[in-house]
């Protein structure tokens, strides 16, 4: 094996290892922790660091720094949900574009009720609202075409229902009804089952969708969702 192709050892520990997840995981489940805890400014590298039992020196092994890490928690509210959507367009025929739809929010659902400590209330955050670095750019951008995704399906449904509400503010609504999750979560309200669909079924009145046409949508969704690759989805 040559030199390029070993895996650099990490530097020794404070403490022993826990076991739970590699080092770099470790970083981050301590971060979500913390940031969402205390507050992204407030907290430092160096408590990064004694929270998972390492040097400062040896973080920045695993990252550059801490808007590094904020970037890397960021991309798991999105990341899952963004690499299925065409994978769901191309599972769903064109004429149960409602189903399409009904799919994409329930699995955007899964992602955001899933994520360790509720990481996506980090982007509510004024200091993280303010962030202008490039890592952070990357997620704005990643955030941005799922909005787009849910414009592209929603204003399909909406026509057919005599909707005349925009494609960029209907990506917005359909967005902000499925991160409600976020707001459920910091109440300590579960998302179980049930409230994912009643969530979904929210999404699909937004863009004029009857009770009949919903319960359709709904039951598709599920039983694709159950039955295909969909269930199988992870948070990265």
């Amino acid at each position: 094996m040559s030199s390029l192709s070993k895996v650099r050892p990490g530097r020794p520990r404070l403490t022993p290892n826990n076991g739970v997840g590699t080092p770099r995981e470790q970083v981050l489940e301590a971060a979500a922790r913390l940031f969402t805890s205390r507050g992204f400014a407030a907290t430092s590298t160096r408590e990064i660091a004694e929270a998972v039992g390492i040097r400062q020196a040896s973080l920045y092994y695993h990252f550059a720094g801490k808007d590094e890490i904020l970037a890397a928690l960021l991309a798991t509210t999105v990341r899952p949900t963004q690499m299925v959507v065409d994978e769901i367009v191309a599972l769903v025929p064109p004429e149960r574009v409602e189903t399409a739809l009904c799919l994409l929010a329930l699995v955007d659902i899964d992602t955001l009720a899933r994520v360790p400590h509720n990481v996506g209330v980090l982007y509510r955050q004024p200091d993280v609202i303010s962030a202008t670095n490039l890592d952070y750019a990357r997620f704005r951008q990643a955030h941005g075409e799922l909005v787009e995704a849910y414009a592209d399906l929603g204003s399909r449904v909406a026509a057919r229902h005599g909707v005349t509400t925009s494609p960029p503010a209907l990506g917005s609504m359909l967005i902000q009804q499925v991160e409600g999750v976020i707001t459920l979560r910091t109440d300590g309200s579960d998302v179980d089952r049930d409230r994912a669909i009643e969530i979904a079924a929210g999404c699909l009145r937004l863009c004029g969708c009857d009770r009949t046409e919903v319960d359709d949508a709904i039951r598709r969704a599920i039983d694709l969702q159950s039955r295909s690759w969909v269930s199988r989805i992870a948070v990265c």
